[in-house]
């Protein structure tokens, strides 16, 4: 039987040494967010740093992303009947996978203006995680650390993100089909 995994705040494992991201949120409207990457266990290991600052963004802005991000995280959560989460003053953990989608987000919001802010969290909604995840790796790979805000990347997804209008939140996002597991391709039987 399989143990069903505790966690806590959005989906981040209630393990000591678990690679999660945390979100601090002061308690001073007029002090900045900073999203952080904590590698746990794998921290301190072969040249990788026990954690990462991905973005600092202004109060403000973290204000608009942080409802789209929560309702859109407790829904995939829900439905893996993980329970949900909030966000809260101080530390608030999130998975290691929904912290990179939630990275993706803040970039692109980081030097947009109130206008820009609905349109980008629309088109983000819109986005598959599968693409989140691989917009994440692209992105901080060249342009991962919070002073890198004007670069590569980081400029690509603010302005692939904030061009357009916001797409209506009525149509729902489409399923792709289930495709044939690959390894079942007539190619492959003779492998097995």
């Amino acid at each position: 039987m399989i143990e069903k995994q505790s966690t806590i705040d959005f989906g981040a494992p209630d393990k000591f040494g678990a690679h999660v991201f945390r979100v601090e949120i002061p308690a001073a409207r007029n002090e900045p967010v900073a999203i952080i990457e904590d590698y746990g266990y794998r921290g301190q290991e072969i040249g990788i740093p026990r954690e990462e600052e991905r973005v600092i963004l202004e109060h403000q802005i973290w204000s608009v992303i942080a409802d789209i991000a929560r309702r859109e995280f407790n829904e995939r959560l829900k439905a893996a009947k993980i329970l949900t989460g909030r966000w809260h003053t101080g530390s608030n953990l999130v998975d290691r996978l929904l912290g990179k989608e939630l990275c993706v987000l803040a970039w692109a919001g980081e030097t947009a203006n109130m206008e820009q802010l609905p349109v980008i969290c629309s088109k983000w909604a819109a986005l598959r995680p599968e693409e989140r995840w691989w917009l994440f790796s692209m992105t901080v790979a060249e342009s991962g650390l919070p002073d890198d805000t004007p670069r590569g990347w980081r400029r690509a997804l603010f302005f692939a993100l904030s061009e357009g209008e916001k797409t209506s939140s009525i149509r729902k996002r489409r399923r792709r089909p289930i495709e044939q597991e690959q390894f079942q391709l007539p190619i492959f039987k003779e492998l097995q």
